[in-house]
């Protein structure tokens, strides 16, 4: 037999009765695994694609991010989801009948949802389910065929209605995505097929003979309304009248031209009395467009081209049409464009995201052209302290009798107290002298913050300032005593200093560590915390009247590490609280040595990849969808990382005793930390929690909403199983203390003459 009789055994023409949706098979039902071993017996499989067992893998992993399984626990999980059921039995079977593939597939839920995990969290599982409840219709399948496909792989939609009478030819393939044994089938089975080889679970209708004024309606609303129509047909009355039509019934039209990114947007089910095409038209309706010849269509359809603005590629295509050229030309490259933006629009669209109506352009030749480049700053680096290692200024000599202090010595003994730690570096304290007393006050000009709640972390600050102050003022061979004021008439003023000569005044040892104190956020080694250095800790808070809570031991602190970690996702993603922190923080060297205030972030330790991350969290915009999707796990790492480098966390409190308490409290607290600093030891402030704690013990409002009042009263009940309680103590600080090397900065401090002012005598008042 000669080839053309070989040949004519073979060939079947292709026309619109060749299959073009899959035939599905659950064996799990008797029914359909008889069904299923007849196919496989007549032998029109050609080959069978089982990775089933691949997909559930994927599928457990992708529910659990942080899961790391060996082969044999992912093979024991695999099993334990089959419960029983046979591998082969599980799931569906999709038998496309085009290729003589059979292919295993997950069952219809755990196939889409392991197909689109990765669109998470571009698009959110809520969103998902709900665009999984749209119908779609497109008619024209050549731009058409492209957004149809991208529509049904992003998951916008799963039911579909696709029409078009047109079959494919090799022209065709410049921008089709088709294979050559396609050509001759109709362009609506090749569009159903390539979808249904994405999803065989897609419900999608095909109208091969067209779009038609008989069938319109049906087509858009038959079976149920359509919720989004993507029109791309060339006919102009075929477009005309389907606009006509889902204006009636309130459908939304897309249309992607193939043209500089054009992209036009009618929403008929906002607007129902929209003009058709946004009236370029000028009020010609499809049965006047039913009546021109083609020549009488031209000026109409330059306007729905934009001819004010034509590329000009398409000037010489509209001239050169039916003489050099047969038809309108268009390329792959725009249509796959189109269908991006139709995709992208329709998704916002039908979330309810996109509300307008227009005509839009995304025009590579004029976004991506010479010239029009963006200018990018240069990647930044890890940025340096900009820190000045400088020690505190020189102590006066031992006081004599007689002897006073003078302007000079006042700025010297507030040179050591502003040395003192305050919450982000906000230094909120004033001094005005007058003779030989220092009034000690609040800077009211700084902003009132959550995490400073009833002036406390404010007041903690003055008190380790006062601290400092009372030890070098001891140094220098001075009395220093200390008046507090509890209902002054001046409410910024905290309390008097008030300095004497005294030569039998002991210099303290831990003066000799002021200059030596900083936070260390360093990991440090894994060490247990000496019993030596835990009783000279203990020893220092009771000497103060004090109580320090350690915690050592290894479960403890994982479970501390993972309350701080919860505390700290709270405070990224309450947007005040966020505000705050963002607000404290100095990127820039220069910024940082000009207000010489705030958390300089190239103190915070940070390696590239953590700095990375707080610089994408900079922006509360993007927190904000973190937020909504309940996200944000993330910012629960650092914590827990720096408590497992641990040797010890540390609370410390003291009995609540009045205005004075947590005045004390930060004198206590810095007695503390200047010992753990002379034993060697790294302190680290963990302070957001516990200055967020004493609101659920308020009257009044939190000042958080509810969802973050829930979350800090779980996180009050879970830090009380680790640290208890008691009513009649006030928690002035939560740290973490390692062996970690010294810090090479430490934060800058602004001037003392910012700080300091000089003032007449003092009142009796005490104003």
């Amino acid at each position: 037999m000669n080839l053309e009789a070989h040949l004519g055994t073979l060939t079947q023409t292709a026309d619109d009765t060749a299959p073009w949706r899959p035939t599905l098979y659950a064996p799990v039902e008797p029914e359909q695994r008889s069904a299923l071993t007849e196919l496989l017996e007549s032998g029109a499989v050609n080959s069978v694609h089982d990775t089933c067992a691949d997909q559930l893998e994927e599928l457990l992993s992708a529910r659990r991010p942080d899961w790391r399984p060996d082969a044999d626990e992912l093979a024991s999980a695999v099993r334990d989801h089959l419960g029983g059921t046979s591998p082969a039995e599980y799931g569906t079977w999709a038998w496309y009948a085009w290729s003589r593939q059979l292919v295993h597939v997950l069952p219809a839920a755990e196939h889409r949802e392991l197909r689109q995990s990765r669109n998470r969290y571009k698009i959110t599982a809520e969103e998902q389910d709900l665009l999984s409840g749209k119908t779609v219709a497109v008619v024209g399948l050549s731009v058409g065929a492209a957004s149809a496909v991208t529509l049904a792989q992003e998951g916008v939609g799963n039911r579909f209605r696709l029409a078009d009478f047109d079959l494919l030819s090799l022209s065709n393939l410049n921008r089709l995505r088709a294979s050559v044994a396609d050509v001759g089938l109709p362009k609506v089975v090749i569009a159903a097929r390539q979808m249904y080889e994405i999803d065989p679970y897609l419900d999608i209708t095909v109208w091969p003979e067209g779009l038609t004024e008989e069938n319109t309606d049906a087509f858009l609303a038959g079976g149920g309304r359509t919720d989004l129509l993507v029109e791309e047909c060339d006919d102009m009355y075929l477009k005309v009248h389907v606009r006509e039509r889902a204006r009636a019934l309130g459908i939304p039209v897309l249309m992607e031209t193939n043209e500089r990114g054009m992209l036009d947007v009618e929403r008929f089910d906002l607007e129902p009395e929209r003009p058709l095409l946004h009236g370029l038209l000028q009020g010609v309706a499809a049965a006047g467009v039913k009546k021109m010849s083609t020549r009488e269509k031209l000026p109409h359809l330059l306007r729905i081209l934009g001819q004010d603005e034509p590329s000009e590629r398409l000037v010489s295509s509209l001239v050169e049409t039916g003489k050099t050229i047969s038809s309108w030309p268009q390329l792959a490259s725009g249509v796959s464009l189109g269908a991006a933006l139709v995709t992208d629009t329709a998704r916002r669209l039908l979330l309810g995201q996109f509300t307008s109506s227009g005509r839009y352009f995304v025009d590579p030749g004029t976004l991506i052209r010479e010239g029009a480049e963006t200018s990018l700053a240069p990647a930044e680096p890890t940025p340096e302290p900009a820190t000045e290692v400088a020690s505190p200024p020189l102590l006066l000599p031992p006081g004599t009798a007689g002897a006073t202090l003078g302007e000079e010595g006042l700025r010297r003994l507030v040179a050591h107290g502003i040395q003192a730690p305050s919450g982000g570096n906000s230094q909120p304290w004033q001094f005005v002298a007058h003779g030989e007393a220092l009034d000690c006050r609040v800077d009211t000009a700084q902003p009132q913050t959550m995490l400073d709640f009833e002036g406390r972390a404010t007041q903690l600050a003055i008190g380790a300032a006062v601290e400092n102050i009372h030890l070098a003022a001891q140094a220098s061979g001075r009395a220093c005593q200390v008046q507090y004021f509890p209902t002054p008439a001046d409410p910024g003023l905290v309390c008097r200093l008030t300095f004497s000569p005294a030569a039998d005044v002991p210099r303290p040892a831990l003066f000799d560590w002021i200059e030596h104190r900083t936070t260390n956020r360093g990991p440090g080694p894994v060490r247990p915390l000496a019993e030596s250095h835990a009783a000279a800790l203990r020893d220092c808070a009771a000497e103060s009247g004090a109580r320090l809570h350690l915690v050592t031991a290894r479960d403890q602190l994982d479970e501390m590490g993972r309350i701080l970690g919860a505390g700290d996702r709270l405070r990224m993603l309450s947007p005040q609280l966020h505000r705050e922190m963002m607000n404290e923080l100095r990127w820039d060297p220069e910024e940082t040595r000009r207000t010489r205030d705030g958390i300089d972030v190239a103190t915070l330790g940070f390696d590239e990849v953590d700095l990375a991350g707080v610089r994408l969290a900079r922006q509360w915009s993007g927190l904000a969808f973190v937020r909504r999707i309940g996200g944000g796990k993330a910012f629960e790492e650092s914590a827990a990382k720096a408590l497992a480098a641990s040797s010890a966390v540390g609370c410390l409190t003291v009995p609540r005793k009045g205005p004075e308490t947590f005045v004390d409290g930060g004198r206590a607290l810095q007695r503390l930390w200047l010992t753990a600093t002379s034993l060697g030891l790294g302190f680290q402030p963990h302070t957001s929690l516990l200055y967020l704690f004493p609101r659920l013990e308020s009257d009044g409002e939190t000042g958080l909403d509810t969802t973050e009042t829930d979350v800090l009263r779980t996180l009050r009940t879970r830090f009380a199983a680790v640290i208890p309680s008691k009513p009649d103590e006030a928690e002035l600080m939560l740290f973490r203390l390692s062996y970690a090397p010294p810090p090479t900065a430490r934060s800058l401090r602004r001037p003392v003459d910012s700080v300091l002012h000089f003032g007449g005598p003092p009142s009796r008042s005490g104003a």
